[in-house]
């Protein structure tokens, strides 16, 4: 497969400008992470913006192999659909969790995200199977995010 720069660079682009900007307006917030109880094996601090850039960068690579994919174009459109939508979702948890403090609801949120997360990966895979293997460490850091949101929420 030759390699389309541009879209290449877009679709890396994408989700890292949305954590960054979600960092960005969430980050006089975050140092409260540090400060409220946390259930055991809750990774120090530092490691959650080297992960979520891994993360980031692996999402958008699954999104270029989707959009640049030989498929039906009504079958990537609408795996690109739920791709954004579940980018939406990751967006504002962000927010609800870290501006808001509101830890209950930032759980709901992030349960509906890692529907969407799933739902996305498993269009991904009818498209390309690289693409859904992609996909799969984002899949397992939301499942263990929200490990670490419920037990803040039951927690504080």
């Amino acid at each position: 497969m030759k390699i389309k720069l541009k879209p290449l660079l877009l679709c890396l682009a994408l989700p890292l400008l949305t954590g960054g900007l979600a960092a960005l307006i969430s980050r006089s917030r975050m140092d409260l992470f540090d400060t409220v109880s946390k259930p055991p094996l809750s990774p120090p601090a530092w490691l959650f913006p080297v992960a979520w850039t891994i993360l980031y960068v692996l999402m958008g690579l699954a999104s270029y192999r989707v959009l640049t994919a030989t498929a039906e174009q009504q079958k990537k459109n609408s795996a690109l659909l739920f791709y954004g939508i579940q980018l939406v979702f990751n967006f504002f948890w962000t927010i609800i969790f870290f501006n808001f403090g509101a830890y209950t609801a930032a759980f709901v949120w992030l349960i509906i995200l890692l529907a969407l997360i799933v739902v996305t990966t498993v269009k991904f895979s009818r498209i390309d199977k690289t693409a859904a293997y992609l996909m799969i460490p984002y899949i397992v850091w939301v499942t263990f995010a929200g490990y670490l949101n419920l037990g803040i929420a039951l927690l504080n």
